[in-house]
């Protein structure tokens, strides 16, 4: 709600990024005391105190300072609680302008801190950054609560909200009063004061175990880095992606080594291509039990607890369990319409990855016979590297000849790009005068296609050890029509930093991804919406993925497709035969991508399905437990995350939510299909969507704002027929 709800996303952030020294004990769960204010900072000299003077307000990182963050956010605490105070004891009857909008005006400050710490904390962490996100979660938890709980302001946007119908308020201020009140009564609003104080411990509870949750976890990932001492083991690697091994090894002291590193999801790209069998099963473990080792870094402890409190806490707001209390604002509303989704889709998606498994299975059966290869049955781990080998013989595609049409740059500026032009006329100029956080990331201004400047869009696309795993957008400064502030919009995503003189090459999957990322961007850019709490991506989870997923589609569109995938050496367009080759191959391992999905969502819902007296789980058998109810056991088919490491759930604000990335993709597909029934790739199709889609934020109701648009509810039909699992 207001502020509180950027405040709320940044708690959010502060839970999935914060790194640092773990207790051997019990971590403590004492909601920090109120202190008396502490004095205003100094302006003057702390650049995060008072608005940019750069372009768009854009943050001054060359004059910013790690000492910097603690002074302003307390300082920018203090002024937060000044604004809600004034609000709530403002003697005049509440109306919209002294108290919704009025806490939207609030919390400048705070919001301005919290966007930049936090997305430096996700994207380029340090120690004393890390240091500083643990002093400060839980008293950011704890602010939130002091706003979420007082009797006061809660009176104030409940006489308001009652009255809603006779205000002559517009939709857009008639949406903002529903939200603000409905926010407030899920935040605790509406408990006795006992049971706040509880809410209080839960909640504090909730953020340190998400912090250690985040900390053990980028530790055991870069912890869990495969050190290899033979160059010859990592035969079937490109020579790109043995120089970039041998460059991470080089950087942690590893000279004349290979550093495999480990990325966020259980596969890993190196093992479509690594020829050595007991190589690739050493790094599937390593991804698999990077945070169960026994150590410090150990996550399974954190989850059973972060478990069980959040049960807690949804049984003390009076809802089943925790997913019924998370998604109760989203589209979906209940788990029971979540899980009917996923496990309607359970026969079709496992079907066809055995029938993947049996194909994959020949080749190795082939191979034996042929006296190539010892006799074994396929396993997880040889799942990608057999999966090559399918798509070869079956499609005559190999992903070392994908590769060199797909240059970052190439890729971004002549696909991203132009098809963003194409459908909405904008474009774009690199800015080289705007600092940046890292020395890798560029920043692009964007105009309207009448020439105006709209928003700055920053990009930051390279691995890195301070890096969360993952890809992401997120904003600087959001759109906001109460001050006219522009966005500031920016994409990070991970991949293979190449070595020096040599070009960044993408997979297709790569390239979703960049297309993707950027459909949030536009999502962000394109806002136009008055007030900023409802602005841009401030919708439900199971929307938010619907404007980026549905930008995946252009990807693969053959204008745009011809405009971008071209030679990095030569400039010549990919050939047609390899063109076609990647359209018949579009729905392959569709049954393995589908069912590591399912079986990480339903996982997801498993968790946080428990009512509240269950007692801590045995994450393995728990897991193994919820695979096998939900009918995705299957050996060679690990879930996308296991429980150890399923960032999204425990610390990434996915919680009960990670089923919305299938709930959204029902949307995008469903709006494909209007794009192909209306003419496809066209300006008037693109303006049609961004008027009614990706310009409105959180404005109306979103299964409304989407029946707008298509004029029908969404079909899951074309998700299935684009995902090949109508065959």
């Amino acid at each position: 709600m207001s502020r509180t709800v950027v405040l709320a996303a940044a708690i959010t952030l502060a839970l999935a990024a914060c790194s640092g020294k773990e207790s051997s004990g019990q971590e403590s769960t004492t909601v920090p005391e109120k202190t008396a204010p502490a004095p205003a900072a100094d302006a003057a000299s702390n650049p995060l105190l008072t608005a940019s003077t750069l372009p768009f307000q854009a943050p001054p990182f060359d004059k910013i300072k790690d000492a910097d963050y603690l002074p302003a956010f307390e300082e920018g605490m203090r002024q937060h609680l000044a604004d809600i105070r004034k609000i709530a004891d403002n003697p005049q009857a509440p109306t919209f302008d002294n108290t919704i909008e009025a806490m939207e005006r609030g919390g400048e400050t705070l919001t301005r801190v919290s966007r930049i710490f936090f997305g430096l904390v996700q994207a380029d962490t340090s120690d004393a950054r890390q240091k500083i996100q643990e002093e400060i979660a839980p008293k950011l938890a704890a602010h939130q609560d002091e706003i979420n709980l007082d009797p006061k302001l809660f009176a104030r946007v409940k006489t308001i909200y009652d009255q809603r119908d006779t205000l002559n308020l517009d939709p857009e201020q008639k949406r903002l009063v529903e939200r603000d009140y409905e926010e407030l009564v899920r935040a605790g609003a509406q408990l006795s004061d006992a049971d706040k104080d509880s809410l209080r411990k839960l909640n504090v509870e909730e953020t340190t175990l998400s912090t250690q949750f985040h900390t053990r976890l980028v530790a055991a990932s870069a912890a869990g880095a495969v050190v290899v001492d033979d160059k010859a083991k990592l035969d079937g690697l490109s020579e790109g992606d043995i120089a970039a091994a041998a460059d991470a090894a080089k950087a942690r002291k590893l000279d004349g080594k290979y550093l495999l590193t480990l990325q966020n999801t259980t596969q890993q790209p190196v093992l479509a291509s690594l020829k050595d069998r007991q190589l690739r099963a050493e790094v599937l473990k390593a991804s698999e039990t990077r945070a169960e080792k026994g150590d410090a870094n150990d996550t399974r402890q954190t989850i059973q607890r972060l478990a069980q409190l959040r049960a807690q806490k949804a049984k003390l707001l009076g809802f089943d369990n925790y997913a019924a209390y998370s998604l109760g604002d989203q589209m979906a509303k209940t788990p029971d319409a979540a899980l009917k989704l996923l496990t309607d889709t359970v026969p079709a998606a496992t079907a066809k990855a055995r029938r993947e498994v049996a194909d994959m299975q020949k080749v190795i059966d082939a191979q034996r016979a042929d006296a190539k290869t010892g006799d074994f049955k396929l396993a997880a781990s040889d799942w990608d590297f057999y999966a090559e080998q399918v798509r070869k013989a079956k499609y005559d595609l190999d992903e070392a000849q994908i590769k060199p049409y797909f240059e970052l740059d190439n890729v971004l500026q002549n696909g991203v790009f132009y098809a963003a032009t194409q459908l909405y006329g904008i474009t774009f100029k690199q800015r080289t005068d705007i600092p940046t956080y890292h020395a890798d990331m560029k920043v692009y201004e964007v105009f309207d296609a009448d020439g105006t400047s709209m928003a700055l869009f920053y990009t930051d696309y390279f691995k890195r050890d301070s890096k969360s795993g993952g890809a992401w957008m997120d904003v600087f400064v959001e759109q906001d029509g109460l001050t006219g502030a522009k966005p500031v919009v920016y994409n990070v995503c991970n991949f293979t930093k190449p070595a020096a003189g040599q070009p960044a090459l993408l997979s297709f999957d790569d390239v979703t991804t960049l297309f993707h990322e950027f459909g949030h961007a536009l999502h962000g850019m394109f806002s136009k919406v008055k007030y900023p709490s409802i602005a841009g991506t401030s919708t439900s989870r199971d929307f938010v993925e619907f404007p980026s997923q549905f930008n995946e589609h252009w990807a693969s569109d053959p204008k745009v497709f011809a405009h971008y995938a071209k030679h990095y050496q030569t400039g010549a367009p990919m050939p047609a035969e390899l063109v076609e080759k990647i359209k018949k191959a579009k729905t392959f391992n569709s049954g393995y991508a589908t069912t590591e999905y399912l079986s990480a969502a339903l996982l997801d819902l498993a968790w946080h399905t428990q009512p509240a007296d269950a007692p801590l789980q045995d994450v393995s058998k728990f897991e193994a437990d919820a695979l096998k109810r939900f009918k995705v056991d299957l050996a060679e088919v690990p879930p996308r995350y296991r429980s150890s490491y399923f960032d999204h759930i425990w610390g990434g604000g996915y919680s009960a939510g990670y089923y919305a990335y299938f709930w959204s993709e029902v949307l995008d597909d469903d709006a494909f299909e209007w794009f192909k029934e209306n003419g496809g790739l066209t300006r008037k199709n693109g303006d049609t969507f961004r008027a009614k889609i990706l310009s409105r934020g959180n404005t109306v109701d979103l299964a409304t704002l989407y029946r707008d648009f298509r004029g029908k509810d969404p079909s899951v039909k074309a998700l299935l027929e684009n995902r090949g699992l109508t065959e």
